[in-house]
């Protein structure tokens, strides 16, 4: 008898669909055969479970390595652990082989490049001024080859580096490297290996168009850490966002910048701003909270009048429906007619803001544009917009205040000080 599995979600079927009921995937359903005995023997005998109390279990906990990255040793909550599986993902050529090779420069390493020949990656190592005695290279993509030449090493390897994982297969499939199978298979024997040696892997994973990892959803359920490369290629800053970890905290982020000489660590809370030297409508300050530190953005918005039936919303940095919706309050408690304007909204630096702190200074940034009139370079903007209009406290706001007073704006709105936008509105 044969029956259907969705490769995305594990969603099994008697029939096939070309779209995953599930998770409406498209062709991901993959055909399976099962053996059904007769009689009794098609059921496993029922065995005796052992308890352990939770209370009698010690604890050994595994070892931490650090690396030369502050930064990256703060996202991860202290350095790479053994055993661990670090899947590390961004768009293409935003510097994931770059940060990767400065991360394992001083461990003992296999660095497995699908994507890059041998001399590519000597002339990125050589243009850094890395000293990789420990590093060492194969273009060798079979990963039952690569197992087999570690385990015949002596176990000097450390760290194992796959780029990508896309470009990596098993003999034991039919299938085509990149395929969701050969992925998901993939990774579970680089888990097992990791866990039964103490090896760190890091793999690097590639972004659909979509801007979601590329592969099965289960890829990440696999991996212990999934890391996030962020930024945009015009620009020289990179934020590193952790999105999973078994080991540490999610809400740390690094802030990386890309010089002619590798990627350096950011400390200053003010990476972000290009310009602040003249006061231009449309642009305003805000502060968010990432992790531990806070970080202050510049946003700026143009509302210009549209010759289009269908004025146009282009929004760069923030999050689409959110904008929508904050355009809505605007529009219901303080009348403005949006109807004939386009609006065109850019978070300066290529940074996405995900926090809700950032609501006040959106709203500020497109009533200062609408009416024309300047936000001086000392105001700053925390809170967030609720449907009513009302503005919320959020989280870490005392702190964010007293950085942003530390830093010299004369100006912070607030909840503290602000009950709406409509006071909000007579400020501008």
């Amino acid at each position: 008898m044969s029956y259907f599995i969705c490769q995305e979600c594990g969603f099994g079927s008697v029939s096939w669909y070309g779209r995953c009921p599930n998770c409406n995937s498209w062709n991901s359903f993959e055909e399976k055969e099962k053996k059904i005995a007769s009689g009794l023997s098609a059921y496993e005998p029922i065995r005796e479970v052992k308890l352990v109390s939770l209370k009698s279990v010690n604890i050994t906990r595994k070892k931490r390595v650090e690396t030369n990255f502050f930064e990256v040793d703060r996202v991860l909550g202290g350095g790479l652990v053994q055993g661990s599986v670090i899947f590390l993902t961004g768009e293409p050529g935003i510097g994931k082989s770059t940060l990767v090779i400065q991360i394992v420069e001083r461990l003992p390493t296999l660095y497995v490049s699908g994507e890059e020949s041998i001399d590519q990656v000597k002339e990125r190592a050589d243009r850094l001024s890395l000293k990789l005695e420990n590093l060492f290279l194969t273009n060798e993509v079979q990963i039952e080859s690569i197992i087999e030449t570690i385990k015949k090493s002596n176990s000097w390897v450390k760290v194992i580096v796959i780029d990508s994982i896309q470009t990596v297969y098993s003999r034991t499939l039919p299938n085509s490297p990149s395929s969701v199978a050969q992925i998901r298979e993939v990774t579970k024997i680089l888990v097992n290996y990791a866990k039964s040696t103490n090896t760190i892997v890091i793999i690097i994973g590639h972004l659909t168009k979509e801007g979601e990892i590329a592969g099965p959803k289960t890829l990440e359920h696999l991996v212990d850490v999934v890391l996030s490369f962020e930024g945009e290629k015009i620009s020289s800053y990179r934020i590193i966002r952790v999105t999973k970890n078994r080991f540490g905290s999610t809400e740390e982020v690094g802030i990386l910048q890309m010089t002619a000489a590798g990627l350096k660590a950011v400390n200053h809370s003010l990476a972000f701003f290009e310009t602040i030297q003249t006061d231009q409508p449309g642009r305003a300050i805000v502060g968010i909270c990432e992790g531990n530190r806070s970080v202050f953005f510049e946003i700026q918005t143009l509302v210009a009048n549209s010759i289009l039936p269908i004025p146009r919303r282009v929004i760069k940095g923030f999050d689409y429906n959110k904008f929508l919706l904050l355009l809505a309050v605007i529009r219901k408690n303080l009348n403005f007619s949006f109807e004939s304007y386009d609006i065109y909204v850019n978070i300066v630096g290529g940074f996405s803001i995900k926090s809700t702190a950032a609501d006040l200074g959106l709203v500020a940034s497109i009533i200062s544009s609408i009416k024309n009139k300047t936000i001086d370079n000392q105001s700053l903007f925390i809170g967030e917009v609720g449907l009513l209009g009302e503005i919320r406290k959020v989280t870490n706001q005392e702190k964010i205040i007293e950085e942003g007073k530390r830093l010299g704006f004369k100006r912070i709105f607030s909840s503290t000080n602000l009950k709406s936008i409509k006071n909000l509105s007579s400020f501008i």
